[in-house]
């Protein structure tokens, strides 16, 4: 019996924005010994509850900071203010503060699948830890003040990465997004605001921080994820059973024809194929053991974690090369036969 739920409910993501009192927002932080205190302020608060590395965004390779946005852990913005930013990220990398970013403080917990309270509950323990020894700028009538507006009250952003391809196929996201957009919410592509829904891969987070609770704002999040999850199981059923069924089953299996034998490929066409692959795998044309593990794989296909496994910087046809063997392999072992 196939699961039209397969695979739809990717990752799930907790962000709080805080600002420290007695310092300009970073857009104004002009002094580059108050941005270090910061740094050292946050940094020593942290490592009293668990082991942090720091990188320091002027300290760090190019290649580095590109497998850090690759891999979700820092923001391009982040990057972008390396001359007084820098970030703290965990042993499993799986929580990451972001120091002198918009804020002085983006702190965010990612889980694999849908799970909004582990995420919370994970990465309010570790704000608790920061605030019991550092103080947060607060307003009692507003909440914690941020350098953004949107982000005003409790500084809180809860989001889903989900895998869309019927709705998006079958013409429906645009009312999805008209939908959600009413309740609050907001849908952005997979590497956040400005960027496209690349391998139907869509966030789906509030909007809304100021005159409503964190409570509030998760169950908002939880109950949207889960009617997109069931709508999204419905437009497959539609997929599999509908007049272009042939043409949708040709597709998957074509990808994975390709990308089981191609010599070179590049990551733009990896992630169209890979998406195609994934469809399959969730309409029951192909028999994967570990469909999350193509999520893990479109990641580990991006350029810089490439130079990052390999230890050297390739050329564009050496990386391209290198992709179509490793991806190749790697959905070959997942297929059960």
């Amino acid at each position: 019996m196939i699961d039209f739920t397969l695979g739809t409910q990717v990752s799930t993501r907790i962000r709080l924005a805080r600002n420290l009192e007695g310092y300009p927002f970073p857009s104004h932080l002009k002094d580059e010994r108050k941005a270090k205190e910061i740094i050292r302020q946050v940094s020593a608060a942290l490592n009293r509850l668990d082991e942090f590395s720091l990188y320091y965004m002027d300290d760090i390779s190019p290649s580095l900071a590109g497998l850090l946005k690759e891999n979700h852990l820092i923001s391009p913005a982040l990057i972008k203010n390396q001359r007084i930013s820098a970030a703290l990220i965990n042993g499993e990398e799986s929580v990451s503060i972001m120091i002198n970013e918009e804020d002085h403080l983006r702190e965010q917990c990612i889980v694999k699948g849908f799970d909004l309270s582990l995420a919370y509950e994970t990465m309010s323990e570790i704000d608790s830890k920061i605030a019991s020894s550092i103080k947060f700028v607060y307003d009692e009538q507003f909440g914690y003040l941020t350098a953004c507006p949107t982000n005003i009250g409790t500084g809180l952003r809860a989001s889903v990465m989900l895998f869309l391809p019927a709705i998006t196929i079958n013409g429906e996201m645009d009312k999805v997004i008209n939908s959600v957009s009413r309740l609050g919410l907001t849908v952005r592509g997979l590497y956040g605001e400005g960027s496209e829904a690349e391998g139907y891969m869509y966030q789906i987070s509030n909007e809304v921080t100021l005159g409503v609770t964190e409570e509030e704002i998760l169950s908002e999040v939880q109950s949207v994820t889960e009617k997109l999850t069931e709508l999204e199981a419905s437009e497959r059923y539609k997929l599999l059973n509908g007049e272009n069924a042939l043409d949708i089953k040709d597709k998957c299996l074509r990808s994975y024809g390709i990308l089981t034998n191609c010599a070179k490929i590049s990551i733009e066409e990896l992630v169209k194929l890979c998406a195609n692959i994934k469809l399959g795998a969730c309409l029951g044309y192909l028999n994967i053991s570990e469909v999350s593990a193509i999520d893990d794989l479109v990641i580990k296909m991006r350029p810089t974690n490439i130079d990052r496994a390999t230890g050297s910087a390739l050329t564009q046809v050496e990386m391209d090369k290198y992709r179509a063997e490793y991806a190749g392999k790697k959905l070959k072992s997942l297929i059960i036969l």
